[in-house]
């Protein structure tokens, strides 16, 4: 077992095509895990799973491990697509060290300006990897700008590339003044290059003047004309990073591969260990505490990604949060009560799987066969309900509904759908009864394309179509009507009138009944099944088709017959009776308003807001700076106008734009969009 001062668990993060996957290939490789580094682009990257080689990306979370100078190094590669951010949030949240990829050539994008505020929330420590330096077009000095200008000017080289574009060889290291040469493919030890001894003298003091700040008595022997030895300016960087004070930047090839090992190098000699951070906050009765990752502390895991293997079945991925946990203990997952056994515990190693008997607080491993838990769980001991404080995902905010092509593959459908959602915990499914769909959604476009093509590598032929936006209908005014059924055959007939009064509601006024039935017009015990006969009538739909809302009916007279009359009589005379009362009266259209939060840079604001007024949408407000130098517009808006939101949205603001929503209220549809938006959303 790795004691917790030797163990880095790291995240790589940052926009999709950075090359993270190609890094955590080449780490793999120089720590000997790997023969050779797999590619992306050729589908041979050991982290990639197969769907993943068919889109040349990485799709979900993947966790490895590799032993780098006495220290076990639990490797978190995310995807980049805006789509997947669960994914790169859950990770955040179990990793004591983010790693941005940032491309060298492309320079700082959306996605990494996105997840660097999240890791900022988080007080997460960080470091800056500029990736493809070997590439044309790239320049480590206007990515380097790029980063100071969107992640704050604390973020400080800690090495320079030697070489550019092709010529790209090697690093200069700021913290001991040497070079590292990759011209025989693995890194040698070099004076410095004559032509870079200014700038790296220029850029070693800076960052010396940033760290000792954490050291007064360095500091003043620092002013005194003593410069700190390099030991002494890896642990200054050490409290800087875990302050979040300083973010350093490294530079390098993965491909190539360059400075991979010396970005693991330094993850090990400065980059913090589980203990050094924040203790972890859990929910225990009804608030929160916070548990320090003691090897010798009650044992505490929480699960952080599921994955469905065709051979081995559910592998969860756990966080030792508390304590020590060894294989065949038994915990109880705090959400279901229910006591789960680690049978075989285990580390990836590559794609390889390393056994292992225990796993201290502050490691990562993985677990098969828990029979009821799910992403997001957490276990321990019997009598110890706590939870670990996720964080809260990004909600669904764009899908599509789904149909089986053929009526066999409904149960199959349904099964496959289970583990995609066991898996991914932003993908959802529901069947909406009002609109009558199953419905498919998640993170956006790219999402759902992920998702169906799973459906059918399952071998589950589906069908889609666009989600029903569910209006409702209402009576237009009040009226009294007579609803009459009267049915005779060779038996007994059916006989039942019932007159009723009905008038609209207030908004989310529900349906009421009420009767008024005196001297015996209707027998009591029929009384009911004019009320279920009205709302039956009200769930099939008015005059357009959708459910009716929002109406009182009071029956106050009627007729009956001592033979002919029963329950189904009434209802029918309940039913028919409302249908009177929408010929009579006519119906109000009634639309969901969605209550919408929109986050967008400040020079977005205006386009947004521009395009919300568009869709009819009542702008409650504006809160600049309220999420880390985001403006959020808060807004009522028509659910019809949004349906295809994260799409305009992401087009709209390059990327930078999230947004949050929830259904708030029906309200009055306008009547010139009756007949051209009702009646075609009735007819598909």
């Amino acid at each position: 077992m790795a004691s917790i001062d030797r163990i880095r668990n790291v995240v790589l993060v940052g926009h999709n095509g950075t090359g993270k996957t190609s890094l955590a290939e080449a780490m793999l490789y120089r720590a000997g895990v790997v023969a050779r580094p797999g590619r992306v682009d050729q589908g041979t990257a050991t982290l990639m799973r197969d769907e993943e080689k068919e889109w040349q990306q990485s799709l979900a979370m993947a966790v490895t491990t590799f032993d780098w100078n006495g220290h076990k190094v639990n490797l978190i590669d995310t995807p980049g697509y805006a789509d997947f951010t669960g994914e790169a949030l859950m990770g955040l949240a179990v990793a004591d060290l983010a790693v941005f990829v940032i491309d060298g050539v492309a320079g700082v994008q959306s996605q990494d300006i996105a997840l660097w505020r999240h890791a900022d929330r988080m007080g997460l420590p960080r470091m800056i990897f500029v990736n493809k330096l070997d590439r044309d077009h790239s320049s480590f000095s206007r990515s380097l700008a790029q980063v100071r200008e969107a992640f704050g000017s604390h973020a400080d080289p800690v090495e320079l590339p030697i070489g550019e574009e092709s010529s790209f060889h090697g690093v200069a290291d700021l913290l001991t003044d040497h070079a590292l040469l990759y011209d025989s493919g693995k890194a040698e030890s070099a004076p410095m290059p004559e032509d870079m001894i200014e700038a790296e003298r220029a850029e070693h003091e800076h960052l010396m003047e940033e760290v000792l700040e954490m050291d007064d008595d360095l500091l003043e022997q620092y002013l005194e004309g003593v410069e700190p030895s390099a030991e002494q300016l890896e642990r200054l960087l050490h409290d800087a990073m875990d302050a979040a004070r300083v973010f350093p930047v490294l530079c390098g090839s993965a491909t190539a591969p360059i400075g991979a090992d010396y970005l693991a190098d330094l993850i090990c000699r400065v980059g913090p260990a589980p203990g050094d951070g924040p203790p972890a906050s859990v929910y225990a009765g009804e608030g929160t505490v916070e548990v320090a990752p003691d090897p010798e502390g009650d044992p505490l895991a929480f699960v952080f990604k599921t994955t469905v293997d065709d051979f081995l079945g559910q592998i969860s991925f756990f966080k030792v949060v508390s304590g020590t946990i060894h294989a065949d203990d038994v915990l109880v997952n705090s959400r279901t009560a229910n006591k789960e056994r680690l049978h075989n515990i285990f580390n990836l190693v590559g794609a390889d799987q390393k056994q292992v008997r225990e796993v201290g607080a502050g490691d990562i491993a993985a677990t098969t066969k828990l029979s009821d838990t799910n992403t997001g769980d957490t276990l321990a001991p019997a009598g110890t309900p706590v939870e670990f404080v996720a964080p809260k995902l990004p909600g669904a905010v764009y899908g599509v509904a789904i149909k089986a092509a053929n009526r066999s593959d409904e149960d199959r459908m349904a099964t496959t759908l289970r583990r995609l959602t066991l898996e991914d915990r932003t993908l959802h499914v529901s069947y909406d009864e009002s609109i009558r769909q199953t419905v498919l959604q998640g993170g956006g476009e790219t999402h759902i394309q992920v998702a169906l093509a799973r459906i059918n590598r399952a071998g589950v032929e589906v069908e889609t179509n666009d989600i029903r936006v569910p209006y409702r209908e209402t009576l237009a005014g009040s009226c009294e009507v007579e609803g009459k059924y009267k049915k005779q055959s060779g038996g007994h007939g059916q006989f039942g009138i019932a007159q009723v009064r009905f008038e609209p509601m207030e908004r989310d006024g529900g349906y009421e009944f009420e009767s008024e039935i005196t001297g015996g017009a209707i027998p009591r015990n029929l009384i009911p099944a004019v009320s279920a006969g009205i709302e039956e009538a009200m769930a099939r739909g008015g005059k357009y088709g959708f459910p009716m809302v929002d109406v009182r009916a009071v029956c106050f007279d009627g007729k009956y017959h001592s033979v002919d009359s029963s329950e189904m009589s009434f209802k029918m005379a309940g039913s028919l009776a409302l249908r009177e009362a929408i010929e009579k009266v006519g119906v109000n259209v009634l639309e969901p308003v969605s209550e919408i939060w929109v986050h967008v840079p400040s020079d977005h604001q205006g386009a947004v807001l521009g395009d919300l007024n568009s869709r009819r949408a009542q702008v409650l407000g504006t809160d600049a700076g309220a999420s880390h130098g985001l403006t959020t517009i808060h807004a009522l808006v028509p659910t019809s106008e949004i349906m295809r939101y994260a799409i305009n949205l992401r087009s709209m603001t390059s990327g930078t734009g999230s947004f949050e929503t929830q259904h708030h209220s029906y309200q009055l549809l306008p009547a010139h969009l009756v007949d051209s938006l009702v009646t075609a959303d009735a007819e598909g």
